[in-house]
C-alpha cells in the first residue's frame, strides 16, 4: 500500500510547496483536485486537456519530487437538473478521462451525481420510500437519467484504460455500497467505489463489512474519519444539516484519522483491504474543523504511516 494526500488541504500553498512538503514527510503521492467541488487551486483539467505543454510541466514537477499523481478528482454533478451545472461537470469528467492516461493515472474520483424529479431545477436526494411519489422520483432518476449517463462514461473510461471511483456520499444517488453496486451492475464494471469511511460511519455502516461486500468493485480509498456525538445522536438521530462549524450541536463531525475511530479500528480496516486484494493508495482527506490544515494533516500522516501495511504480499506463507 502507498500513502497519498488529497490536494484541497493545500489550498493556501502552491503545488510545488505541497509536493516538497509531502516528499519530506515520506508520502508517496498526491490525489490531484482538478475541477468540480475540489476546485482548481493546483490544476485545471480543461486547461490540461487543451495544452499538452501543461501536462508535460505537471509530470516534470511530480518527477522532481519523486511523487505520483495517484488520482484525478473532478467531483461534480453531471446529472444536475440545471443544464449549465451539468455541462461543466460533464466537460470536466470527459477531460479527466482523456487526460488521465497521458499522466499515467488510472483513477478518476467523482460523485455519481443526483438529478432532480424531472420537473424542478434542484437535485432531489430521496431518503425514504413513502409517500409513493418518492419512489416515482427514484424510478425517474435511475432509469431515465443516471444509468444512461453512466453507461456512456463507463464505456469511455474502459476504452481509455481508467476507472471511475464514486465517492459514496449522501446527497447523491450513490451513497452506500448497495447503491454503488446497483449502478455498477447497470452501467458497467469500469465504475467502482472510492471508499471513504467518514461518509459511511455516520450512516451506521460497518466499514470492514462494506469492504467485503464491495469486493472487486473497491477501486480507491480515502483515509478520513468521523466522530459521532452519542448524546446528540440519541436526541436527534444521524441525519444532520446543521453547519459543520456547529461542532457541539451536530450529531457527527469529520475528524482526522484516529480522532473519530481508534487505532484498532483502522488496523482492522487496513487488514480488510489487504484481504480483499486492495493494495493501492490510501489517500488522506483532511477536513477536521477542530484542527488547522497543518496540524491535522501532520497527525494524519503520522497515524497512517503507523497503521498501514506497506510491503506487498509474497507468494506463499513464509512461516509454513
Amino acid at each position: 500500500m502507498k500513502l497519498a494526500v488529497f490536494s484541497p488541504v493545500f489550498g493556501n500553498r502552491s503545488l510545488e510547496e505541497a509536493l516538497r512538503y509531502l516528499s519530506a514527510k515520506g508520502v508517496d503521492g498526491l490525489e490531484l483536485g482538478a475541477g468540480g467541488y475540489p476546485g482548481k487551486a493546483h490544476a485545471d483539467i480543461l486547461e490540461l486537456k487543451s495544452d499538452p505543454r501543461k501536462i508535460a510541466e505537471l509530470k516534470a514537477l511530480f518527477d522532481k519530487y519523486n511523487l505520483e499523481i495517484c488520482a484525478l478528482s473532478v467531483h461534480g454533478n453531471g446529472v444536475h437538473p440545471q443544464k449549465a451545472i451539468a455541462k461543466i461537470a460533464t466537460e470536466e469528467l470527459e477531460a479527466a478521462i482523456e487526460v488521465a492516461p497521458k499522466l499515467g493515472v488510472k483513477k478518476i474520483v467523482t460523485f455519481s451525481g443526483c438529478p432532480g424529479d424531472g420537473k424542478g431545477d434542484m437535485p432531489n436526494w430521496v431518503t425514504c420510500a413513502w409517500p409513493n411519489e418518492y419512489r416515482d422520483v427514484l424510478e425517474y432518476q435511475w432509469n431515465e437519467v443516471l444509468i444512461p449517463y453512466w453507461k456512456k462514461y463507463a464505456q469511455r473510461a474502459k476504452d481509455n484504460g481508467v476507472q471511475i471511483c464514486f465517492e459514496m456520499h449522501p446527497g447523491f444517488c450513490v451513497y452506500n455500497p448497495e447503491t454503488l453496486l446497483k449502478l455498477r451492475a447497470a452501467a458497467g464494471d469500469a465504475l467502482g467505489a472510492n471508499l471513504d469511511p467518514s461518509h459511511l460511519l455516520w450512516q451506521g455502516i460497518d466499514i470492514v463489512s462494506a469492504i467485503r461486500y464491495l469486493g472487486k468493485a473497491l477501486f480507491y480509498f480515502h483515509a478520513k474519519d468521523t466522530a459521532l456525538d452519542r448524546e446528540n445522536v440519541a436526541r436527534n438521530g444521524v441525519l444532520d444539516s446543521k453547519p459543520y462549524e456547529n461542532e457541539a450541536e451536530r450529531s457527527w463531525i469529520f475528524r482526522t484519522v484516529g480522532y473519530g475511530s481508534d487505532e484498532k479500528f483502522w488496523k482492522d480496516v487496513i487488514s480488510a483491504l489487504r484481504i480483499a486484494g486492495y493494495d493501492d493508495y490510501l489517500s488522506i482527506e483532511h477536513e477536521d474543523s477542530l484542527m488547522t490544515q497543518t496540524e491535522g494533516l501532520d497527525k494524519a500522516i503520522e497515524f497512517m504511516q503507523r497503521v498501514m501495511i506497506r510491503e506487498p504480499r509474497t507468494n506463499g506463507l513464509w512461516w509454513v
